[in-house]
Formats: C-alpha cells, structure tokens, sequence
C-alpha cells in the first residue's frame, strides 16, 4: 500500500507509541506520526506526543451511542488524512463504520497469540491472568488488521516468549512488552512496504523482486 502519515489511537501509557516514534528518530522506520487521539485526556501517551510536537486530539466517550462516538473519532482522523491508523493500548470497541472507512488501514496491538485469549473481554492485564490460568507454556503478541469482528483481522505478525514458572499476569506483562514494540514497528514497516499480500487469515510477505 505505501504509507508515510500515521495515526495512533491510545488510551494509556503509550510505550508503543513510544517506540515508533523512537525508530522513526533513528530512521529505521520512514514514517511520520500525523496525530495521536485518545480517549482520556490524562493518557500519558499524549504527553509523549507532545513532547515530540505531535498533534493530539481527545475523544471522550460520553453518553453517545457506539456509533456516534465512532463516527466522532472517524470525523477527527479524516481531518490528517492517514496512511495507516495504529491501534496500539486503545481500550473502546469502535463501530462498523470504523473498519468499513479505513479497509485494511487500521492495525492493531493485541498481548497473546491470537485467535487464542482475544475478542470481548480479553484485554490488558485480563488477557495474561487467562493465559496463565489456562497453563499456556507460550504466550506472545499479534499484530493484525481491524476488521469488523474483534481481533479477528488477518495476522501480520506474531512473536512469541516462554511462560516462566514463577510468572504472574503482571511479570508476564513486562516481560512482553519489549516484543511487542520490536513486533509493532516491523509490522509497521512491512505493511508500508506494500511487499505483502493475505492468504487465509494470514498476512504474507512478498519476497519476490520488484523492478
């Protein structure tokens, strides 16, 4: 597809957002970050945009109905136009017209090998209580394209850690997160290369020569 403008929609501390910014610094990414919205205006992530002079917008979800808030946060992205919308720690379910307006432009960070531990309720810290309660041995990240089934979009990447013993949901945690930054930015870096196509559920990279 080819894509220099991203957008992110975050919720939270914003380490992903963290470390794209930080391979764009290091030009190992050739992107640009056009705006960073969130849901909450004390997310630590707007600040780390901020900081950067990265625009940033609030969406707060009030009283309106799924629909009308996806169709505000669709109002606000249009106004940068986007290459590719990252969804990296934005914790509102979003509506049909979200994925229908942006059809294989929006990616998403999800903590576990999905189809395992994903959909409704698996997020965040919940997400690596249910491994660990299953005696999963493995667990891991994906990073996939946002359709309108949650975490059902074809899979990019994904990378997987072992599960320690000695683990909590918690140290589980942690201890992923540094894969799941490495994981984002060559996710990133391959669907901007328009070197892929989807076979199945699955995203393939495109190894052939291109003249």
């Amino acid at each position: 597809m080819g894509c220099r403008s991203l957008a992110f929609l975050v919720s939270g501390a914003g380490t992903n957002l963290q470390a794209v910014m930080d391979a764009i610094d290091a030009g190992s990414l050739d992107c640009t970050i056009a705006v960073v919205l969130s849901d909450r205006h004390g997310a630590q992530a707007l600040q780390r945009a901020s900081s950067r002079g990265i625009p940033t917008v609030v969406v707060e979800r009030r009283n309106e109905t799924v629909d009308a808030y996806t169709a505000s946060v669709v109002q606000e992205l249009k106004k940068y136009n986007p290459d590719l919308i990252v969804m990296a720690g934005f914790m509102r379910i979003l509506g049909k017209q979200f994925a229908s307006e942006y059809p294989l432009k929006i990616i998403n960070t999800h903590p576990s090998l999905l189809p395992s531990f994903g959909g409704k309720g698996f997020y965040g810290i919940r997400v690596h209580r249910a491994v660990l309660e299953s005696g999963a041995r493995f667990s891991g990240c994906t990073v996939h394209f946002v359709t309108e089934a949650v975490d059902s979009g074809p899979i990019i990447m994904q990378s997987t850690i072992p599960v320690e013993d000695n683990d909590t949901p918690e140290s589980l945690a942690e201890r992923l997160r540094p894969v799941e930054h490495s994981t984002l930015v060559e996710s990133i870096r391959l669907v901007c290369s328009g070197k892929w196509s989807i076979t199945g559920n699955r995203v393939l990279r495109d190894h052939s020569p291109h003249l």
